[in-house]
C-alpha cells in the first residue's frame, strides 16, 4: 500500500497522528511498539496493555521512551493520552474503551483473552488488528459481523503470512491473473514436535516453547492458511492440505491438482522451498496474447504463473495494516463472508479419557485445516478452543477429536462466539 506512507505523512504535518494502543507487550508487541515509536510518522502509540506492567514498559524503554505512566482508571489513561504522555496499564479494557484511542492492536496469540479483547475493541468503536490467526481462524467471521455492525475495521496483519499472501493475491488479480491457489512456503511439518523438542531453538530466538511448537506440529501454518481461506473463499484439497515438497517455489505450478484449482481455488504450502519463509500465489491466465507478454517477462509458458514474495516482515508491517484500516477502511485480511475452512483438532499422541487437553504447541494435540463443511458435517472440535477441554473418551493418536470426545471449560466467551457463528452460518 504505497499511498499509506503519504496519508500518514499528511497526519504528521497536520498533528493529528493516528492513535494506537497494543494488546500483549511479548515478543512481537514489542517489536510492532519499537517499530511505531521509532519508524512511522503520523502514528503514535499512546497506550501499552499488558497483564505484567513492567513488560509494558519494557515495549517503551526498548525503543528509548522511559517517561512512561501507569494508568489504573479509564479516567487517567484518557487525561494522559490527551495530554501527550504515554501509558501503560494491566488492563486491556481501559484501552479499549478510551475515547483517545483510534485502533488497538491485539498481539497476545491467545483465543479466550483475545476474544475479550476484540469484542470490547468492536464495543466501543475500535478498529481491531489482529497479530492472532488462532482467534481469527476460530471465530474470525463472526468478529468480522460484529465489526461491520460498529462500522468499523476487523483485519488480520500485513508482515504476517496471511497479510502478505493477501497482498499478493490483490496484486495477481489487479494485473489480470485469475488466483488460483494462495500459498505459504514452510521449512519443516512433524506434528509431533512438543514444547520439549522445541526448547533450545526457543530459547535462541527468544520464543516461547509452545509458540515454536505450533509451527513446528504444523498448527500454525494450518491457522494461517484458514485465514487466507476464509478471505479468498478458496477451499483445501484434502485433510491437512497437500503440502508437497518443492526444491524452488517456481516449481510449484505442476504439484497441486488443476482442476481442484480452477473449480474452487486452494489454499496450501510447500515443504523446504528455496525462498522461504515467503508465499506464493499461483496465478492462471489463458489468454495466448497475455502468454506471449508473459513468457517475454520470463515467467514461463503458463497457463499457471507463480508470484512470490520471499520474505514476511512480521512487527515492521503491522503499522501499515493500522494506517489501512484508520485512514482508508481497508483490511489486509478480513472473512468475506462464513467459514471456508476449520482447524480441527487431532490425538499428538494415545489420549485417555480424563485428560485435559493443553491447546496449541502442547504436548497432547495438533491442528490441521479442513473444510468447514466437513467439520461441521462431522462435528469436529475446533483446535482453537481445544485448550482445557477434557476428554470424555480414549481417542488414538492421528485421530480427530469430536466435540462428542471432550467437556468444554465453562463460561468461555470463545465458546459462545463459536456457537454464534455456526448458528449464523449454518442454519
Amino acid at each position: 500500500m504505497i499511498i499509506v506512507d503519504t496519508a500518514l505523512e499528511k497526519r504528521q504535518k497536520e498533528g493529528n497522528p493516528v492513535r494506537v494502543a497494543i494488546v500483549g507487550a511479548g515478543y512481537m508487541g514489542r517489536g510492532v511498539a519499537l517499530q511505531i515509536l521509532q519508524g512511522v510518522p503520523g502514528m503514535k502509540l499512546v497506550a501499552v496493555a499488558n497483564r505484567t506492567v513492567s513488560e509494558a514498559e519494557r515495549a517503551y524503554q526498548q525503543a528509548g521512551v522511559d517517561d512512561v505512566t501507569r494508568a489504573d482508571t479509564l479516567e487517567q489513561l484518557d487525561v494522559l493520552i490527551a495530554s501527550g504522555n504515554y501509558a501503560v496499564t494491566s488492563d486491556p479494557a481501559l484501552v479499549c474503551q478510551s475515547s483517545q484511542v483510534d485502533a488497538v492492536v491485539e498481539a497476545t496469540g491467545d483465543v479466550e483473552f483475545s476474544a475479550h479483547v476484540a469484542m470490547a475493541a468492536i464495543k466501543n468503536n475500535k478498529h481491531i488488528i489482529l497479530m492472532n490467526a488462532e482467534l481469527d481462524a476460530t471465530v474470525g467471521p463472526i468478529l468480522k459481523v460484529y465489526a461491520d455492525r460498529a462500522g468499523v475495521v476487523m483485519t488480520n496483519v500485513d508482515g504476517d503470512q496471511p497479510g502478505v499472501v493477501m497482498n499478493l493475491f490483490r496484486y495477481v488479480k489487479s494485473i489480470g491473473c485469475r488466483p488460483v491457489l494462495a500459498g505459504n512456503i514452510k521449512g519443516l511439518q512433524d506434528p509431533y514436535r512438543t514444547p520439549e523438542t522445541q526448547r533450545a531453538y526457543a530459547e535462541q530466538y527468544k520464543q516461547k516453547p509452545r509458540m515454536v511448537t505450533s509451527f513446528a506440529d504444523g498448527t500454525k501454518i494450518s491457522m494461517e492458511m484458514a485465514v487466507v481461506a476464509n478471505a479468498t473463499g478458496f477451499k483445501v484439497g484434502q485433510r491437512g492440505m497437500y503440502g508437497p515438497a518443492c526444491g524452488d517455489v517456481n516449481d510449484s505450478a505442476t504439484l497441486f491438482p488443476l482442476d481442484e484449482m480452477l473449480e474452487t481455488g486452494l489454499v496450501d504450502y510447500v515443504l523446504g522451498a528455496q525462498r522461504t519463509p515467503g508465499v506464493f500465489v499461483l496465478g492462471y491466465n489463458d489468454n495466448p496474447i497475455q502468454q506471449q507478454y508473459l513468457k517475454y517477462y520470463k515467467m514461463g509458458d503458463g497457463p499457471l504463473y507463480v508470484f512470490y514474495t520471499p520474505y514476511h516482515l512480521c512487527h515492521l508491517e503491522v503499522p501499515l495494516t493500522v494506517a489501512r484500516a484508520v485512514l482508508f477502511g481497508d483490511a489486509a485480511v478480513a472473512p468475506v463472508g462464513g467459514p471456508v475452512v476449520d482447524v480441527i483438532t487431532l490425538a499428538k499422541r494415545d489420549l485417555k479419557a480424563g485428560e485435559v487437553l493443553d491447546g496449541i504447541g502442547g504436548f497432547t494435540c495438533y491442528g490441521a485445516a479442513e473444510n468447514a463443511a466437513v467439520c461441521q458435517a462431522e462435528n469436529l472440535l475446533p483446535m482453537g478452543l481445544s485448550e482445557g477441554c477434557s476428554m470424555k473418551h480414549d481417542v488414538p493418536k492421528d485421530h480427530p477429536i469430536t466435540y462428542d470426545d471432550v467437556v468444554l471449560p465453562e463460561g468461555r466467551l470463545c465458546d459462545r462466539l463459536r456457537a454464534e457463528q455456526n448458528t449464523y452460518f449454518h442454519q
